[in-house]
């Protein structure tokens, strides 16, 4: 019988409230916790404890304090991505994020998405859904990436959107939901 922890990994649905998951989101915490504390001449580059802890830190990469995530364990960065503060990357499945991507202030990209019957939900059943973001796009301050999107190389994402559906290669979109300008 798969651990919920392969599960998750696979793409099926999984509590959230398990044993094994739990510990691996305590060593998030811990590394993001030692990354927003650290003194700012410290955090000119990806920072140690981060670095540690993504799946592929990428080269020349800033993460502005504070900044959460859920794993790290499943977050990608290409080069030279700049996250600004207060971004947020709920990491249930893998997140990748391509090189030279900005991502604004108070940004969320969130792969976990929740059971709709009301008792499964209360059980913590999840399923998680992977977020790509290719080369060179620009995430607004607020936005917010919901699960299994994939964002094309070169777009922009407007503030405050919320994006519900993939976005083409050099696309501007805005709003809730995000829609092309």
């Amino acid at each position: 019988m798969a651990t919920e922890r392969e599960k998750m990994e696979a793409g099926e649905w999984y509590t959230c409230l398990d044993d094994e998951l739990e510990a691996l989101r305590l060593a998030a915490l811990n590394a993001v916790h030692a990354h927003n504390h650290l003194p700012p001449s410290e955090r000119r580059t990806l920072s140690a404890p981060l670095h540690n802890l993504f799946a592929d830190p990428g080269a020349n990469c800033l993460i502005e304090t504070p900044f959460h995530c859920s794993y790290g364990r499943n977050i990608h960065l290409g080069a030279e991505v700049f996250i600004n503060s207060g971004c947020v990357i709920l990491d249930s499945a893998p997140v990748h994020i391509g090189d030279g991507t900005l991502i604004g202030t108070g940004a969320q990209i969130i792969c976990a998405d929740h059971h709709r019957d009301p008792v499964k939900r209360r059980a913590g059943i999840e399923i998680a859904h992977p977020v790509t973001i290719g080369a060179n796009v620009w995430i607004g301050a607020g936005a917010i990436v919901m699960p299994g999107v994939t964002i094309g190389a070169e777009a922009i994402i407007g503030a405050g959107a919320v994006v519900t559906r993939d976005v083409a290669m050099a696309a501007t979109v805005v709003g809730v939901p995000a829609k092309p300008v």
